[in-house]
C-alpha cells in the first residue's frame, strides 16, 4: 500500500519535514517514491506539488493523519473532488 507520509530531516530540535509517497512498510526516513512537498512546523510554511498529490490519491495512495490535515488545511481534496 502507498502511503502519503512526512520525512523527517533538519538539524535537531529544528526539524522540518518532507511529504512523500513511499511504501507502508519503509522506514520513516527510508528512500522514497517520489517528493511531493514541504513542511516546516516552526514557521508554517507549505509548498506542495497538488498535480502530484491529486495523481497519488487518485491512485489509491493513503494519508497519514497529520498529513491529511495538512492537506485539508491547503484545500488539496476540494481540488481532488472538482477533478
Amino acid at each position: 500500500m502507498i502511503k502519503l507520509r512526512l520525512k523527517r530531516f533538519g538539524k535537531k530540535f529544528e526539524a522540518s519535514y518532507r511529504i512523500v509517497a513511499t511504501t507502508s512498510t519503509s522506514r520513516r526516513d527510508g528512500r522514497p517514491l517520489e517528493e511531493l512537498g514541504f513542511y516546516n512546523p516552526r514557521t508554517d510554511e507549505v509548498k506542495l506539488d497538488v498535480d502530484g498529490i491529486i495523481r497519488r490519491l487518485k491512485q489509491g495512495a493513503q494519508p497519514t493523519k497529520t498529513v491529511r490535515q495538512i492537506l485539508e488545511k491547503q484545500k488539496v481534496f476540494e481540488q481532488l473532488r472538482a477533478s
